[in-house]
C-alpha cells in the first residue's frame, strides 16, 4: 500500500489535535515541521543557559504523534513542576530531552532517540538546526524581538504586526524542505499566526518549498483572535497573511461553523480576544464545519505562560481531512 505524504507545519499546541487526530491511519506517513523561534518559559532556560534549539514543541509533537499505549510515558513526559527553584514552571519532558541532547549530541539525535521511545507514527522535524529570535515590526514603526514578548505583548493599544522576520536570518533544515517538497498534502495551522504558523513559513527556503510543491495546500483556521497579533483581524485577513508570506494561496481552507460557550466567550472578553469573524464569503475551497474540543481546557499547575481556553478536535478535524486527504 502506498502512504500519502503529509506533512504539517506548526509545531506548538495548535498543532497537537492535527498530529493526534491524523495518527491513526495507517495509510498516511506522516511529518511534522516544527518552528524553533520559542523562547518563553522554560525554552528561555534551554536557550540562554544551555544554549540548546527551543524543546518544548518538539515534546508536543512527539507526544501528540506517540503510540496510543504509551499513557504512562505521556503522562511522566508532560508532568510540569509547580515548585522548586530553578524546577518550577519546567515539564519533566524538557529535562529529560535536555539530557538526551546531551547523551546524542545533539537535538535532532535527541528527538530520533525519543521517537523510537514512544514508537512516534510519524517524523518530528525542527524547521531549522540553526539559533535565531523572531522580530515583529508594527504599523506604527515599532518593533519587538522575541517570540515571547510578540506573544504576551505589554503595550495596551492594538497594533497589526506590518513585518515578521528573523535575527539572524537562517537556514532550513534540509530534511524539512525536501518533506514539503515531497508532500502530497501540506497543512498549516491551526496555531498563532505570527508566532508559530509564519514563524516557520520565513525561515529560508521554507516558503520557496510549498510554492514548488505538487501537494494540495490545506490552512486550517484559528477560532480566536490573539492580542497583539490579529486583534482587529477577520478569517480573510489571516489568508491573505499566509498567502503573502507563502507566496501561494491555500488549496482547501478549513473553519469553524457553529457556536462557541459563552463562558470560554467571556474568558477571551476579558483578555480583549473575540471570535475570529468568518468573512470569507461562499469561497467553494472553504470547508466550514464543527471543529471545537467540547472538554474544558485547565491550566496547568506551575504553567506561567497565556494558554488557549479553546482547542481544536482532534476526531472532527480528521473527519474533515480524511474527506480532502483522498
Amino acid at each position: 500500500m502506498k502512504k500519502k505524504h503529509v506533512v504539517v507545519v506548526g509545531g506548538g499546541t495548535g498543532t497537537t489535535p492535527v498530529l493526534s487526530g491524523l495518527k491513526v491511519f495507517d495509510d498516511l506517513a506522516l511529518s511534522v515541521i516544527v518552528s524553533m523561534t520559542d523562547d518563553g518559559g522554560s525554552n528561555a532556560v534551554v536557550r540562554d543557559e544551555f544554549g540548546l534549539l527551543p524543546l518544548s514543541d518538539l515534546r508536543k509533537s512527539i507526544i501528540a504523534l506517540a503510540d496510543s499505549h504509551n499513557d504512562l510515558l505521556r503522562e511522566i513526559f508532560t508532568y510540569r513542576f509547580a515548585k522548586g527553584e530553578g524546577l518550577a514552571g519546567h515539564t519533566l519532558g524538557n529535562l529529560i530531552l535536555m539530557g538526551l541532547t546531551d547523551m546524542k549530541h545533539g537535538e535532532v539525535a535527541a528527538v530520533d532517540a525519543l521517537s523510537r521511545l514512544f514508537r512516534v507514527k510519524g517524523h518530528v522535524i525542527p524547521v531549522t538546526l540553526e539559533k535565531t529570535t523572531l522580530v515583529a515590526t508594527y504599523d506604527d514603526g515599532t518593533s519587538i524581538q522575541s517570540e515571547h514578548a510578540i506573544d504576551e505583548p505589554t503595550f495596551d493599544k492594538q497594533k497589526r504586526i506590518t513585518r515578521l522576520e528573523l535575527n539572524p536570518q537562517v537556514k532550513e533544515n534540509p530534511e524539512a524542505s525536501a518533506a514539503i517538497r515531497n508532500a502530497d498534502y501540506i497543512i498549516v495551522g491551526p496555531g498563532d499566526l505570527f508566532t508559530t504558523t509564519l514563524a516557520n513559513i520565513i525561515v529560508g527556503d521554507i516558503a520557496e518549498a510549498i510554492q514548488s510543491s505538487s501537494g494540495t495546500f490545506i490552512f486550517i483556521t484559528n477560532l480566536m483572535t490573539k492580542r497583539g497579533q490579529t486583534d482587529t483581524m477577520r478569517l480573510r485577513d489571516t489568508v491573505n497573511e499566509i498567502t503573502t508570506y507563502v507566496g501561494r494561496e491555500p488549496d482547501c481552507i478549513i473553519a469553524h461553523k457553529g457556536v462557541i460557550p459563552k463562558e470560554i466567550m467571556n474568558k477571551y472578553a476579558a483578555s480583549g480576544q473575540k471570535r475570529l469573524e468568518d468573512d470569507l464569503g461562499e469561497d467553494p475551497c472553504v470547508v466550514r464545519q464543527d471543529v471545537i474540543f467540547d472538554e474544558h481546557i485547565e491550566t496547568e499547575e506551575g504553567d506561567t505562560l497565556v494558554r488557549s481556553f479553546l482547542r481544536h478536535d482532534p476526531d472532527k478535524l480528521a473527519k474533515i481531512l480524511r474527506s480532502i486527504i483522498i
